[in-house]
C-alpha cells in the first residue's frame, strides 16, 4: 500500500508531535536502525498480496514465540559497530613490536585512549556477532519457520561463515591487547561487507518484532487479508487507537456497495471514523494487527485522503484552489483500476454553499464510476446525501446529535445507517459565548 506525507500527517501517523502519532504506538524497535526501516516500510509496504501474506506470516511467529528473540544486540551495539568502522586504526600492516608484546599495562599507560576504544568495539562486535548467532540457530529448531524469515536467518548464517567469528565471539576480559589488536587490524579490512549485511538482517528482524511487540502490548487482532479483487473492508469493533476512550465502529464494504456517503454536524466523529479506517488499513499493509475485534481486507494498492488542505500564499493558490489540487490528485490516483482506500472529508470549504454543493454532487457522480475502490465522503451538507439517497451503488451512514431545549446539544458519537440533517454551529457559537460577548462589546460602545 503506497502512501504520502500528506496521508500520513492527515492520519496523526507520523508527524512532528512524536508522542501523539501511530509511529509512537508501533515502534517497539530496539535500534535506530530498525526504526529507520520501519519507517521505510510504512511508506512502501509489501507490494503485493503474496509478499503481505508473507510478512504477517513472520509478525505472527514472533508473535507466538516471544521467547525466541534474542536482546543481545542494543542501540549501543550498532552505534559503537558504526565508529569502529568508520574510525582509522594506527595499523598500515599486520600489528606488531614492542607495543604489541608488552601487554595490556604498557597499553594502558601510554595508548590509553586506543586500548579502551580497540577494546569497547570488539565487545560490541562479539556481541553483535553472538546476538546473530542466536537467531541462526533458530533455523535448526523444530518450529517451522516462515519462509521471508528462514531467508533472513540463511543470509545471517552465511554473513557468519567467517574465519574471525569464532574468536571474536570468545573474546572476553581476559583476551590479551595483543590478540585485540590482531582481531581489530583484520575485522577491519575483511568482515566490514558481512557485518553490514548482519545489520541490514538485523534491523529487518527488529522491524518485525516491533510490530509483532505493538500488536501483543496493545492487544490488537490479526486481520484476514484477501486478495485485491475481492472487494472487501469488514471490521468489527473498530476504534481510532490514539483516543483513549474512543468509541466502537462495525464497517461492512464490499463489491457493490464499497462508497460510503457520511453525514453529521460538525464534531459529530465523521473525521475520526475516517481515521480509524485509514490507520487500521495502513496497519494491515504492514503485516500487524488491527485496533478491532476482527477484521477481513483486501489489498490495496494505495491510501489517499483529502483531510488537511492548507492554501499556499507563496504560489499564490487559494484554500479552495488547494482543494481543488487535492481532489485532482486523488481523481488521478484512482484513474487505474487497482483498488486505493480513499477518504475525503469535508470537500470545498473553500468556497459558498451553493458552490459547494454543485462541485460535491458532480465529484460523487464521477466517482461512482470507479467501483473498484473503497470510498468513504463526509459532508455536512445534507443535501449531496438526500440528492443520492435512492442509488444502488452507495450506502449511508450518520452521527446523529442529541439536541435539548435548553439549547445544549450531545454527541453520542455511535455510527447509524442513514442520513442526518443536523446542524448545530449557531447553537455551538451561543453556548461558547460568543454572541454573547459580541452583543455586550456592541452595547458598550453604544453607551
Amino acid at each position: 500500500m503506497q502512501s504520502d506525507k500528506r496521508t500520513l500527517k492527515d492520519l496523526s501517523f507520523m508527524g512532528n508531535d512524536a508522542h501523539g502519532t501511530v509511529l509512537n504506538l508501533i515502534d517497539r524497535c530496539n535500534t535506530f536502525a530498525g526504526r529507520a526501516m520501519l519507517i521505510r516500510q510504512i511508506y512502501n509496504s509489501p507490494k503485493s498480496f503474496e509478499l503481505l501474506c508473507e510478512q504477517q506470516e513472520v509478525i505472527k511467529y514472533w508473535a507466538r514465540n516471544t521467547s525466541h528473540w534474542s536482546d543481545t544486540i542494543t542501540n549501543g551495539t550498532l552505534v559503537m559497530l558504526e565508529k569502529f568502522y568508520e574510525s582509522a586504526d594506527n595499523y598500515s600492516s599486520h600489528p606488531g613490536g614492542i607495543g604489541i608484546f608488552s601487554g595490556k599495562v604498557f597499553q594502558k599507560i601510554f595508548n590509553r585512549n586506543e586500548y579502551f576504544f580497540t577494546q569497547f568495539s570488539l565487545s560490541h562486535l562479539s556481541d553483535f556477532l553472538t546476538g546473530c548467532k542466536n537467531f541462526t540457530t533458530l533455523l535448526h529448531y523444530p518450529t517451522a519457520l516462515p519462509n521471508k524469515l528462514k531467508t533472513v536467518f540463511e543470509e545471517m548464517e552465511i554473513a557468519l561463515d567467517h574465519r574471525l567469528v569464532p574468536e571474536l565471539i570468545a573474546i572476553n576480559k581476559e583476551t590479551s591487547f595483543r590478540d585485540l589488536a590482531r582481531l581489530s587490524f583484520h575485522a577491519r579490512r575483511e568482515m566490514k561487507a558481512n557485518v553490514q549485511k548482519l545489520t541490514d538482517c538485523y534491523a529487518q528482524l527488529d522491524t518485525w518484532h516491533s510490530l509483532a511487540q505493538a500488536t501483543l502490548e496493545h492487544h490488537w487482532h490479526f486481520p484476514e487479508l484477501l486478495p485485491q479483487d475481492k472487494i472487501c473492508f469488514d471490521a468489527k469493533e473498530l476504534y481510532h487507537p490514539l483516543l483513549t476512550q474512543a468509541v466502537n465502529y462495525d464497517l461492512n464494504f464490499s463489491a457493490g456497495k464499497s462508497f460510503m456517503i457520511l453525514t453529521g454536524a460538525n464534531m459529530s466523529g465523521k473525521t475520526t471514523m475516517m481515521r480509524a479506517m485509514g490507520i487500521s488499513a495502513l496497519l494491515a499493509h504492514l503485516g500487524m494487527g488491527v485496533p478491532a475485534t476482527s477484521m477481513r481486507i483486501s489489498f490495496l494498492q494505495g491510501l489517499i485522503t483529502n483531510m488537511h488542505v492548507e492554501d499556499d500564499l507563496i504560489k499564490g493558490e487559494s484554500f479552495f484552489f488547494a482543494e481543488v489540487k487535492s481532489i485532482k490528485h486523488t481523481a488521478e490516483a484512482i484513474a487505474s483500476d487497482e483498488p486505493h482506500l480513499v477518504l475525503m472529508d469535508e470537500l470545498f470549504k473553500g468556497t459558498n454553499v451553493h458552490d459547494a454543493y454543485e462541485c460535491t454532487k458532480a465529484i460523487v457522480e464521477g466517482l461512482l464510476l470507479h467501483p473498484n475502490h473503497i470510498m468513504v465522503l463526509s459532508t455536512h451538507l445534507h443535501e449531496v446525501a438526500h440528492h443520492f439517497e435512492h442509488h444502488t451503488g452507495l450506502s449511508f451512514y450518520c452521527f446523529t446529535t442529541s439536541l435539548g431545549h435548553d439549547g445544549n446539544y450531545e454527541f453520542s458519537y455511535q455510527l447509524k445507517p442513514g442520513i442526518s440533517d443536523d446542524r448545530i454551529g449557531y447553537k455551538i457559537l451561543v453556548k461558547e459565548g460568543i454572541v454573547a460577548i459580541l452583543n455586550n462589546t456592541n452595547k458598550k460602545s453604544s453607551e
